[in-house]
């Protein structure tokens, strides 16, 4: 007989087992989940262990839903059954308890970043009542690309900048273009002491500014200036000087940043997500 239950503060180790055994097999390529990862997901991305449920047949975890909760939504961020379970409706009965219970508490807003490759995935939630809501699409930029053009600017000057330098200027923020979860404004402030950053300034603001981590990961980009993506490619062209030679932005929106511009900074497409969105629903 199947049993589910949703998780307290004190479930971490039973997650950490659910993830490895039902969530690892579909990923191989991913490290183990361990405590100290599962504590960060929960510092950078609020997850909450409340907001997660397991399955179980007798005491062994056969599935896992991993919840991350803000005022704006929840985030459902990892789903997954055991594969000796697959098809018995354990992934349905998580999302289903999870709207359930948002309905009573809120917030109402659910969504998912699903890989386009996940029929399996893409189907759970679309016979779950969730709607595709728009593409996300992962880009990465490999060695010399998009940096020919990455001279210094007339009236323009590189300085640095922090996450809290560009919140304070209004640069990232809850008005900004739809962002990922994970490039969100909460994301970027609970990971901001992990995050550096520089921007192109002239004597009277920011005109454009991109802030990375240590290893390549584009965390927020942007320009106020149509300049075929100058401004930016003076910035790529001070890490390259640094020595980064390798770029990557996850899953990026459309309002947030054009195709046509990524290419020109020498990013290409590297993976494609679904959001799917719901309204949190009693059963």
């Amino acid at each position: 007989m199947s049993a589910y239950r949703f998780c307290r503060t004190d479930d971490i180790g039973l997650l950490v087992d659910a993830l490895n055994r039902c969530w690892a097999p579909y990923v191989p390529d991913e490290p183990p989940m361990t405590p100290a990862a599962f504590k960060r997901s929960i510092r950078d991305l609020q997850v909450w262990c409340s907001s997660c449920m397991v399955a179980f047949q007798g005491s062994d975890p056969i599935g896992v839903l991993i919840g991350a909760k803000r005022s704006s939504g929840t985030l459902v961020h990892r789903v997954a059954v055991h594969p000796d379970h697959r098809r018995q409706g354990h992934g349905r009965h998580l999302l289903d308890s999870l709207g359930s219970k948002l309905a009573i508490l809120g917030p109402a807003r659910i969504v998912a970043e699903v890989p386009e490759t996940s029929d399996a995935l893409c189907g759970l939630f679309g016979a779950s009542g969730y709607v595709p809501e728009a593409v996300l699409t992962d880009y990465v930029r490999q060695g010399e690309q998009g940096e020919s053009d990455g001279a210094r600017l007339e009236g323009t000057f590189v300085i640095p900048v922090t996450v809290d330098d560009l919140a304070a200027n209004g640069l990232v923020g809850e008005d900004r273009p739809q962002t990922c979860w994970e490039r969100s404004v909460e994301t970027l402030m609970a990971r901001k002491h992990e995050i550096a950053g520089l921007a192109v300034a002239s004597d009277d603001r920011i005109e454009a500014w991109l802030l990375h981590s240590s290893d390549g990961e584009v965390v927020s980009v942007g320009t106020f200036v149509e300049d075929h993506g100058a401004r930016l490619k003076q910035l790529f062209a001070c890490l390259r000087t640094a020595g980064m030679r390798s770029f990557r932005i996850p899953k990026v929106h459309a309002a947030e940043m054009s195709h046509g511009l990524l290419k020109t900074l020498g990013f290409q497409p590297a993976g494609v997500y679904r959001l799917y969105a719901a309204t949190a629903r009693g059963q």
